[in-house]
């Protein structure tokens, strides 16, 4: 097969995308590498070359290599994971609005398009959690303590551009952080990025039922194939904080063969299509399988259903300003 990796400049050494690259010629496919950021593109000729099995997007929020993939997706091009989905997660604000409305575990959210108007959110709510709707890698992360330091703050957040605010989910300090791939969840447990002075160094852990169940229907529901959740273990149960498309995959098993297998697998069927649970799931996962040969021991990954061709047609439930994410 012949694949296409948009890869930004930001993720030019990481081990990720890179090892699933180099598995992927080692078991002689062709694999081309773009860097949207640094590269002149002829969007027609390399829209209408068509050459490519698929596309594989790896690149920062907000950056070019989105806009490219799009472009791969309206020529008809299979892509990994569905253009569509990956603009579903990457705005938080719209994820929000996609996941509470779907019947996701999300707290509350309020968006901003201009910080003053986060002042609008009631006391109550406090202590905030804001990042940026676009933001990833915990960039821009505040816990916000009460409408007192949010005024204190209006300067710092005036460049973030659109806004998000949810109360905060009072946590040990850690979260757990599930990687889906392939059919398969893997769970971590790693220190929150609103408590960095925790000692906790990432592992993985077990996968409760529980917490593989809401994993399976995230990715059902944003129509996501490689995908990352953050789960917080909160006093009501468990709460969904963070969605993202193609995340590093720590401390799964042989995770590149796996991912590699995974976007051959797309490649070959052209992806879920960005497919959309309009229900969620329930029951539709199974713990306790092998993680085949060559998988050290330690918890095993839960197996996820396959996804189902669903509509799509999210109605958006957030508005500019406060404003309940559901």
């Amino acid at each position: 097969m012949r694949l296409c990796f948009l890869v930004e400049e930001h993720y030019r050494r990481d081990g990720m995308p890179n090892e699933v690259v180099r598995q992927l010629l080692a078991w002689g496919h062709q694999v081309d590498v773009v860097r949207p950021g640094g590269s002149l593109l002829r969007m027609a000729e390399v829209m209408g070359a068509g050459t490519h099995d698929a596309w594989v997007l790896k690149t920062v929020s907000g950056g070019p290599g989105l806009t490219l993939l799009e472009a791969a997706a309206a020529a008809g091009m299979t892509t990994v994971n569905d253009a569509r989905s990956i603009r579903g997660v990457r705005d938080k604000a719209l994820a929000a609005a996609i996941g509470r409305g779907r019947g996701l575990p999300l707290p509350p959210t309020y968006a901003a398009a201009r910080p003053e108007l986060l002042a609008e959110i009631p006391a109550g709510e406090y202590p905030l959690v804001v990042k940026p709707a676009d933001g990833s890698s915990g960039r821009g992360v505040h816990l916000v303590s009460s409408p007192e330091r949010l005024a204190a703050m209006l300067p710092e957040l005036a460049g973030e551009g659109m806004l998000i605010a949810q109360p905060y989910v009072p946590n040990p300090g850690t979260d757990i952080k599930v990687y889906g791939v392939g059919g398969e969840l893997f769970a971590t447990e790693r220190c929150s990025p609103l408590h960095p002075d925790s000692s906790v160094k990432e592992r993985r852990v077990p996968l409760s039922a529980e917490v593989a169940a809401i994993a399976a229907q995230v990715g059902a529901v944003y129509g996501l194939d490689l995908y990352g959740v953050d789960v917080l273990l909160g006093p009501d149960g468990p709460v969904v904080v963070d969605v993202n498309d193609f995340p590093s995959f720590r401390q799964v098993p042989d995770a590149a063969a796996r991912v590699a297998r995974a976007v051959l697998e797309l490649a070959r069927t052209g992806g879920s299509g960005g497919a959309r649970d309009t229900g969620g799931v329930s029951g539709g996962v199974s713990g306790g399988v092998s993680g085949g040969a060559g998988v050290p021991a330690g918890p095993q990954p839960a197996v996820l259903p396959r996804q189902q061709g669903l509509p799509g047609g999210i109605p958006l439930q957030v508005a500019a300003g406060a404003g309940d994410g559901g």
